[in-house]
């Protein structure tokens, strides 16, 4: 699915703005985030050193945001009827989620992040550590760290491993 979403982002901008604020765009977006924009790097012949840091500061971005004020935001969107539904939705899915999290706390969370299959990383990482109550002096350098490793995980499968070690 992040493959087919990152081909579609590709096309789509490709030729309009440049490669580097596509992978840019796409690193920041909820669900594909840098595993899409590693991708769509490959894809665009992005220079791997280049595509690393552009990923990873585009996944990073949104983190504190998220970390800070998406409880308020989801308890604004509750007051409506038409938003309630998709608010509740994501709480519950993030919180079944979040057992994992809990186990291993500061572990489970990096882990929960950095590994990269769908449903996990950066995004929902702060979304379940916000809902979860972790202090953003504890799960910002966790989720940076899960996002990190992310990367280096996505640049070998993207890249090739022979690719990464620059042969």
């Amino acid at each position: 699915m992040t493959e087919t979403i990152a081909n579609f982002l590709v096309e789509l901008f490709q030729g309009t703005i440049p490669k580097e604020l596509i992978i840019f765009i796409i690193s920041m977006f909820p669900i594909v985030e840098l595993r899409g924009g590693m991708i769509a790097a490959k894809l665009l012949d992005v220079e791997l050193l280049k595509a690393f840091v552009i990923c990873y500061i585009g996944n990073i971005i949104p983190i504190p945001f998220i970390l800070l004020f998406i409880r308020k935001i989801f308890q604004f969107l509750k007051r409506f009827s038409f938003t309630r539904k998709i608010v509740e939705k994501l709480e519950s899915s993030s919180l079944r989620k979040s057992e994992k999290v809990k186990k291993g706390s500061k572990w489970g969370l990096l882990t929960f992040v950095a590994i990269p299959l769908p449903g996990t990383g950066g995004w929902t990482g702060a979304l379940i550590a916000a809902l979860l109550d972790m202090r953003i002096k504890v799960s910002f350098p966790v989720i940076a760290l899960g996002v990190l490793v992310a990367n280096i995980i996505m640049s070998i499968f993207s890249y090739g491993f022979l690719g990464v070690l620059g042969l």
